[in-house]
């Protein structure tokens, strides 16, 4: 049973419980956050900190899951989005919409494009929190969603101890 394309991991009967354990940790993290936002109206922000509780709880030992990277990119993220929202689609609300669509598309492109250059910058990369700036621009600014996206964020980096992932053994590759 070699070759290129095993469908499971080859240490997965052995780490079993530790899978279990990640999953479990990922899943009551992304609870918290999901019943804090509501989900269906904040999927785009909701989607980027899934996707960061992934990353904190599937691959603890990743360059992207370093907490200045979590922290100071998902920052990033709730700066540039706000900025981009505030300057970009908060003054189009009285234009057209044709043009209030135009806008709304280039300053969500140019949101994430921004986070990435920033983030690449200042040694803060975490590809999710692309996703946080434009969540901000898709769904407008409120600062209920500002402080909720930072306690989520602080919430998941909380999650595992990179010791307690060490503590489990050479069976969780990261």
């Amino acid at each position: 049973m070699g070759g290129p394309f095993n469908l499971f991991d080859r240490e997965f009967k052995r780490a079993v419980p530790n899978y279990i354990f990640q999953s479990l940790a990922a899943t009551g993290t992304t609870l918290v956050v999901m019943l804090l936002f509501d989900i269906v109206a904040h999927a785009a922000i909701v989607a980027a900190l899934g996707s960061t509780a992934f990353i904190i709880f599937a691959m603890p030992h990743s360059t992207t899951a370093q907490p200045r990277r979590v922290i100071g990119g998902h920052m990033v993220g709730l700066l540039v989005g706000t900025i981009s929202y505030f300057t970009l689609v908060f003054p189009q609300a009285g234009n057209g919409p044709w043009a209030r669509e135009f806008v709304f598309v280039a300053a969500g492109a140019l949101s994430v494009g921004l986070s990435i250059f920033i983030m690449v910058a200042t040694n803060t990369e975490h590809p999710p929190a692309a996703g946080t700036a434009l969540g901000l621009v898709a769904h407008g600014w409120e600062y209920q969603r500002f402080v909720l996206v930072l306690g989520a964020t602080l919430n998941i980096v909380s999650g595992p101890p990179r010791a307690q992932a060490s503590a489990l053994g050479p069976v969780l590759r990261f």
